[in-house]
């Protein structure tokens, strides 16, 4: 298993990208889906990795930069036909890593609420996120589970 930074070129990665968003619409209300799709990927605060096995793509997530103090996680997928192998872990791991390397002191995420969202959820859970309130832009909804994990001390 190799994790690449990734320029969001290949087809693979779009189609991995698109599946991703077809499946957010189809679990939540159109207002509550703030998963980003392929441009807004490309943004200058956003590192976006791919995870592969030798040439099958395995998974993929990014980093976002809100502040130079503060990173979300954003775009974490696996396909579903190849779960289980831990590529998910894989790539949380390296946001982890890279986030304390850029100094943040708090990664925040948000996820989904319906069922389907649990592996996710125990996921993160599992790396030390903790429920939290919203964060950034966003506010508080039904459809949405707000997570953070503090990197570092004296971070509000």
């Amino acid at each position: 298993m190799r994790i690449e930074i990734d320029d969001l070129s290949r087809p693979e990665v779009h189609a991995l990208l698109a599946e991703h968003l077809a499946h957010m619409y189809a679990l939540s209300p159109p207002e509550q889906v703030f998963a980003l799709d392929l441009s807004k990927l490309k943004s200058a605060d956003i590192t976006f990795w791919t995870v592969w096995d030798h040439d099958q793509l395995l998974g993929c997530g990014a980093l976002k930069e809100l502040t130079p103090a503060h990173g979300e996680i954003k775009s974490m997928r696996t396909p579903a036909k190849l779960r289980g192998r831990g590529a998910g872990r894989a790539v949380l791991d390296r946001i982890i890593e890279t986030a304390k390397q850029r100094g943040y002191g708090l990664l925040s995420l948000e996820t989904g609420t319906h069922p389907a969202f649990l592996a996710a959820q125990q996921l993160y859970r599992s790396a030390g996120f903790q429920e939290s309130g919203p964060f950034s832009n966003y506010l508080k909804n039904p459809h949405s589970l707000f997570m953070a994990l503090r990197l570092s001390s004296g971070v509000p």
